[in-house]
C-alpha cells in the first residue's frame, strides 16, 4: 500500500513539474507557418529586409515555426494594411512589413484606408529611414537651387504612394519644380525607367538605394540633390538636409511633422485582437533578430542598415504622437497627401 501510495507521488510529481515546463506560446507555434505579409512589391528593401527577416526571426519564436513571405503590394501599400486589419487570422500566425507612411492614411484622410492603426499590435523596426532624392547623372541639374529653376520627372508607383507624397512635401516646403510620373509599380521599375531617359529621378530611401543599386552612389550613377527625415544621415557628407533649407515656421512644422513616418524606419506589425502572450512573442523574437549576428551578417551583406533598432512600444508612441498634431498641420499634410 505504502508502495503504490508512493508511486503515485512519484506520477503526480512528474505531472505537475512538465505542466510547470509546459509553454503554451511554444506549443502553439511548434510546427506552425507564421505569413509575413509586405506590403510592396518583390525585389525592393522592403521585400529583400522582409526576406531575410523570415530566414532568421523563427528560431527566436517559441516552438521555431518556419515564416515565409508573402507579397501583397497595391494602393500605396493600403491593401496589404487592409488585409492585415479585416481579413488576417488573429491567432499570432501573422504578421505584417509595412511601408512607414501606412500608420497615418486614415489620419490623411485616405477613404481607401480601413483600417484604425492605435489598434495594431506594432512589433518593431530595424533602424530609422533617410529620404533622398535622386537623380540620373546625365540629368542637367545638381543642387536644390537647380530643381527650383528647372522642372524634373520624378517616377512614383500612384497618387497615394510614398514617393508622390515626398516630392508634394519637397515642392511645398522647398519650392522645387518636380512633375510627378505615376504608374509605375515599385521602385525597381522606377530605377529601371531612370536608366532608359523615362524619367530624371526618383524619392526613395537611403537604404534602398543602397541595398538594390550598391554601386549608384559610389559610381555617381546617380545625384542625391537632398535628404530628409528625422535627422541627417552621417554617410551623406554634403548633402543638404531638408529641415536646414527651410525658413518658414510652418512649412518646417509640417516638414517634421511628415518625417515621422521615417522615424518608423520599416515597421513590423501583427493584427489587431492577437493574443498578447503571441504579441510578446513576435516582438522579442523581432528584437532578438535585430541582434541575431547571422542576420546582421546578411544585412550587412545585402547593404541594409540596422542603425536604430525601435521596440513596438516606441513605434506605438511615434504614432499617437502624430495623431495629435495641431489641426492646422494634419489639414495641411491632407492637402499634400491628395486627399
Amino acid at each position: 500500500m505504502r508502495a503504490g501510495l508512493f508511486s503515485f507521488a512519484l506520477i503526480l510529481a512528474s505531472f505537475t513539474a512538465n505542466a510547470a515546463r509546459a509553454d503554451p506560446v511554444e506549443d502553439f507555434y511548434r510546427g506552425k507557418t507564421l505569413s509575413l505579409v509586405v506590403s510592396s512589391a518583390t525585389g525592393g528593401a522592403y521585400d529583400l529586409l522582409s526576406r531575410i527577416v523570415a530566414r532568421h526571426m523563427g528560431k527566436h519564436v517559441p516552438g521555431a515555426p518556419n515564416i515565409v513571405v508573402r507579397n501583397m503590394p497595391g494602393a500605396g501599400g493600403v491593401v496589404a494594411v487592409n488585409h492585415l486589419y479585416n481579413v488576417a487570422s488573429r491567432d499570432g500566425l501573422t504578421f505584417g512589413q509595412l511601408q512607414n507612411t501606412l500608420p497615418f492614411e486614415p489620419l490623411l484622410g485616405n477613404k481607401e484606408a480601413i483600417y484604425d492603426s492605435s489598434k495594431f499590435n506594432w512589433l518593431g523596426s530595424p533602424s530609422i529611414e533617410t529620404g533622398i532624392m535622386v537623380v540620373w547623372n546625365k540629368t542637367p541639374v545638381s543642387t536644390i537651387a537647380d530643381v527650383q529653376q528647372r522642372e524634373i520627372s520624378i517616377g512614383a508607383p500612384g497618387r497615394n504612394s510614398t514617393p508622390t507624397f515626398y516630392a508634394r512635401l519637397l515642392a511645398q516646403t522647398l519650392g522645387v519644380k518636380l512633375h510627378i510620373v505615376l504608374g509605375y509599380p515599385g521602385q525597381n521599375e522606377i530605377f529601371l525607367a531612370m536608366e532608359r531617359g523615362e524619367v530624371d529621378g526618383f524619392l526613395t530611401f537611403y537604404s534602398s538605394v543602397l541595398s538594390t543599386r550598391p554601386n549608384w552612389l559610389a559610381d555617381k550613377t546617380v545625384k542625391v540633390i537632398v535628404q530628409y527625415g528625422p535627422e541627417a544621415e552621417p554617410a551623406l557628407k554634403g548633402v543638404p538636409f531638408a529641415a536646414d533649407l527651410v525658413k518658414d515656421p510652418e512649412n518646417l512644422r509640417l516638414l517634421r511633422a511628415a518625417a515621422a513616418p521615417l522615424a518608423l524606419g520599416r515597421p513590423f506589425a501583427a493584427p489587431p485582437e492577437t493574443p498578447k502572450e503571441r504579441v510578446a512573442a513576435l516582438r522579442s523574437a523581432l528584437a532578438a533578430t535585430f541582434s541575431d549576428t547571422e542576420f546582421l551578417d546578411e544585412m550587412r551583406q545585402q547593404n541594409l542598415p540596422v542603425n536604430s533598432p525601435r521596440t513596438g512600444e516606441q513605434l506605438q508612441t511615434t504614432i499617437d504622437e502624430v495623431w495629435r498634431m495641431p489641426p492646422e498641420t494634419r489639414d495641411s499634410l491632407r492637402k499634400l497627401s491628395g486627399m
